[in-house]
């Protein structure tokens, strides 16, 4: 077996770039199964000024991007992107614009199960294609049930402030770092690469790192 290499993902799973960015490079790992990424998913909100509660999703899209004609400008090439990877998104579902705290805070206790990858991977499907509020801890807790987590002990976690700190802490250490965008991809703590990549250009660093290894 191929010694493993620290793939680090920092990602917001109502990024629709870290969606894309995601998709491309899971054909490359499926294209690559003997691949020798061990990933982790890093917390960094979108907004981390978003209230608690969440806001309405038109006027949060408003307030980014001015009017309708600037929305559908914006999403335009998230819209072409999704469809080519056949993610089939559906924006107009999505009422709220959650704050996603308590998201990360699930991904931060995924980690500990080795159940990061597939809780992300719903995280993005609810907020995307079902327009799931995933700020609501009964979606969170389905969510983590789905990935074979205890449900009890995640509702349990939500109600209290378990972790809010670490997952906050974690962020700001990113944002400290220079990482002030989604999705960042921090190869073996020394490559950083960012926004979405093509599979193509995940084939080739694939490939690269096996050719290193077996010299």
């Amino acid at each position: 077996m191929s010694q493993q290499i620290r793939l680090d993902i920092f990602a917001d799973p109502v990024c629709p770039w870290c969606l894309i960015g995601k998709a491309e490079l899971d054909r490359a790992l499926e294209s690559r199964p003997d691949h020798p990424f061990a990933i982790t998913w890093q917390p960094f909100r979108l907004d981390p000024q978003m209230p608690r509660a969440g806001m309405d999703y038109v006027a949060y899209m408003k307030m980014k991007f001015t009017d309708e004609k600037g929305i559908i400008a914006a999403m335009k090439p998230v819209m072409e992107a999704s469809e080519r990877l056949g993610l089939w998104i559906n924006p107009s579902l999505i009422e709220r614009m959650p704050n996603t705290l308590d998201a990360h805070r699930l991904l931060h206790w995924a980690g500990l199960e080795g159940a990061q990858t597939p809780v992300m991977a719903a995280l993005m499907r609810a907020h995307w294609r079902e327009g799931r509020n995933i700020s609501n801890p009964d979606v969170l807790v389905e969510i983590g049930e789905g990935a074979d987590m205890d449900g009890a002990v995640i509702r349990r976690l939500l109600a209290s402030d378990a972790d809010r700190d670490t997952v906050q802490a974690r962020e700001m250490h990113a944002r400290q770092r220079g990482v002030n965008s989604v999705p960042t991809f921090v190869v073996a703590d020394a490559h950083v690469v960012t926004g979405a990549q093509p599979a193509a250009l995940w084939l080739q660093v694939i490939d690269e790192l096996a050719g290193k290894q077996h010299q």
